[in-house]
C-alpha cells in the first residue's frame, strides 16, 4: 500500500498565495511526513504550473519519492514527450509514473482544438502514443503507423532509466476505459465516488489483464473536518475555484471525502482493492493546506497501521 500528495500547483491555489518555488517545499515536506508519491495536473482549460517542468525540479530535490503526473495527452507531441519524459525517468533515477487520459466532454474540446487534436480520436491518439513511447524506449523503430499516428522516420530517444520505459496509468471507468487500461496499461488511476463500484471495473480490468499486473490506484479529494458541514463548505468552495461548479455537481463524478470518519471511507476503497491513493486536499491558501497536510499525514499512518 502506498500514498500519494497532488501537489497544489492549479491557478486558484497560486492565486491564494502559493508559488511555484513553494510546490517543491512541499514536495520535500512531503517526502519527510512519509508521502511515497507527489504528482503534478494538467491541464489549458484550468491554468496550472506546467507538470513536467515542477517534477524535473522535484526530482532533484527529493531523493525517494515517485513522481507522477497525469497527462493530459492529446495536446503534447508524442515523440518530443517520450523524450522529456526518459529524460525525467533519468533525472529521478528511475523514480517517474506516468498518468494518462484523453480529456472530457463539455470541458476539453476547446484545448483539444488548440492542439489540433479532433476530439472524437483522442483515445486514440492516446493509445497510439502510449505504443509509441514503448516503442521508443525499447528500441529504436525506423517507423511507426498506428490507427492515428503515422510516422516514417523517427529519432533516436535516449534510454529511460528502467528497461521499457516508466510505468503508465490510464484513468476513467466507462467501459472502454477498462478494457483500455487491462489490454495496454500498468494501472489504473480513477476517482469513482462510490467503492462498489470501484471493486466492479477493478474486476473487469483484471478479467482483461489475464496475468499481466495493473497497478489499481484512487485518485480522492480529502478536507480533515470533523464538522461534516463544515467540510463541505470548504469543499464546495474548492470546487468553486477549480472547476467553476459546485460540491453537489463535482461529487456525482469524483470521490470527495469530509467528516470524522474519513479514514474509514479511504478504508472501504482499500477493501475494493485499490493499492495506491493518491490525496488531493481542497484547501486553496497555503496555510490551510499545511494544516491539512499535517492532518493527512497523521491519517495516513493510521491507515498504514489498519493494513
Amino acid at each position: 500500500m502506498s500514498y500519494g500528495l497532488l501537489l497544489p500547483s492549479g491557478q486558484a491555489q497560486l492565486q491564494a498565495g502559493g508559488s511555484a518555488s513553494g510546490l517543491v517545499d512541499v514536495a520535500v515536506r512531503a517526502e519527510r511526513l512519509g508521502f511515497d508519491s507527489v504528482w503534478a495536473g494538467d491541464s489549458m482549460v484550468r491554468a496550472r504550473i506546467e507538470p513536467l517542468t515542477l517534477l524535473t525540479a522535484i526530482a532533484q530535490a527529493t531523493e525517494r519519492l515517485t513522481v507522477g503526473t497525469a497527462l493530459l495527452m492529446p495536446y503534447r507531441h508524442p515523440v518530443h514527450t517520450a523524450l522529456v519524459l526518459s529524460s525525467i525517468d533519468q533525472l529521478s533515477r528511475g523514480r517517474l509514473v506516468v498518468g494518462v487520459g484523453a480529456g472530457f466532454p463539455g470541458f476539453s474540446e476547446q484545448e483539444l482544438a488548440v492542439a489540433g487534436v479532433p476530439f472524437r480520436r483522442r483515445f486514440s491518439y492516446v493509445d497510439d502514443t502510449v505504443t509509441l513511447w514503448r516503442e521508443l524506449w525499447s528500441g529504436q523503430p525506423e517507423s511507426f503507423h498506428g490507427k492515428v499516428l503515422h510516422y516514417d522516420w523517427l529519432p533516436e530517444v535516449p534510454r529511460p532509466d528502467r528497461p521499457g520505459g516508466p510505468p503508465i496509468w490510464l484513468g476513467g471507468i466507462t467501459p472502454s476505459a477498462l478494457e483500455r487500461t487491462g489490454r495496454l496499461y500498468d494501472g489504473w488511476l480513477p476517482y469513482p465516488p462510490d467503492p462498489a463500484d470501484y471493486a466492479t471495473a477493478l474486476a473487469r480490468i483484471r478479467e482483461v489483464a489475464g496475468d499481466r499486473p495493473v497497478k489499481p490506484a484512487l485518485f480522492a479529494t480529502v478536507h480533515l473536518d470533523d464538522d461534516i458541514a463544515r467540510g463541505r463548505a470548504a469543499l464546495d468552495e474548492y470546487c468553486a475555484a477549480t472547476y467553476r461548479m459546485p460540491l453537489d455537481q463535482v461529487e456525482q463524478i469524483q470521490v470527495m471525502m469530509t467528516g470524522p470518519d474519513v479514514a474509514d471511507q479511504i478504508g472501504r476503497f482499500l477493501d475494493a482493492g485499490a493499492q495506491d491513493v493518491l490525496i488531493r486536499i481542497g484547501a486553496l491558501e497555503p496555510a490551510g493546506f499545511e494544516k491539512q497536510l499535517t492532518g493527512v499525514a497523521e491519517l495516513l499512518s493510521h491507515l498504514r497501521r489498519r493494513v
